[in-house]
């Protein structure tokens, strides 16, 4: 299901794990049957096999698993057939390490949305890929900075962000950052005006509200360009 030179890409990002190569449909029903698998890298073409096969056939047994499709496969009917049968991304051979990481995280992220019992309207426009309340242009990477803002500062902030996948409180960023709460709040602030970020409060039964933020799928890609830059 993916090939070894995939699996290193894996075993580079934190959080996933390699449970198993598959060489066949066959062998890949094995490891579903045997192992807990949320995801499949699949690739189209198997040994006289076709992998798309096995993604119809996981939807009509309707089993939960979700499936990337990664493939030197670019022809139009594999691609509507992926998306017809529900894969959640298409990954067409060669590329980059950031665009499989891209991937990766932006299933890490839905995939822990889905996992709690009432969903935000804002997180649902980001498992649906629509932009919400997205109405703002979300600043260009090499824009100059409003007043008051510093670069330096901005990168560190936004470095730190980047760390997080869920909800993070300026507690967070404070500790990790060292950057005093009044500053961290005028950069979140702006972060949150520009749609780079969500905001939430978090009315906690004891002590004060707390304050939680969290990556926008449009914000995601901005904060990876702007620190793609800074390399």
């Amino acid at each position: 299901m993916v090939a070894k030179f995939n699996a290193i890409f894996v075993e580079r990002i934190p959080e996933f794990k390699l449970v198993g190569v598959a060489r066949g449909i066959d062998e890949g029903w094995t490891y579903l049957n045997e192992e807990a698998v949320d995801l499949i890298l699949l690739d189209v073409y198997m040994t006289n096999e076709n992998g798309l096969d096995l993604l119809m056939e996981l939807r009509r047994k309707n089993h939960p698993v979700d499936v990337i499709v990664v493939s030197s496969a670019n022809d139009r009917g594999s691609i509507q057939t992926a998306l017809r049968f529900g894969a959640v991304d298409y990954l067409i051979k060669p590329f980059e390490f950031d665009r499989f990481q891209d991937a990766l995280l932006r299933y890490k992220q839905t995939f822990q949305d889905m996992k709690k019992e009432a969903i935000q309207q804002e997180e649902v426009d980001r498992l649906f890929l629509t932009k919400g309340n997205s109405n703002k242009d979300v600043p260009k990477a090499d824009l100059p900075l409003p007043k008051g803002i510093t670069k330096e500062t901005y990168i560190r902030v936004l470095r730190e962000i980047n760390k997080h996948s869920d909800w993070f409180s300026t507690n967070d960023l404070v500790e990790a950052t060292g950057i005093s709460r009044v500053s961290l709040r005028k950069y979140l602030q702006y972060l949150t005006n520009s749609d780079i970020l969500l905001f939430d409060v978090d009315y906690q039964r004891t002590g004060r509200p707390l304050h939680q933020y969290k990556l926008t799928n449009q914000g995601y890609d901005y904060v990876v360009s702007v620190l793609k830059e800074e390399k």
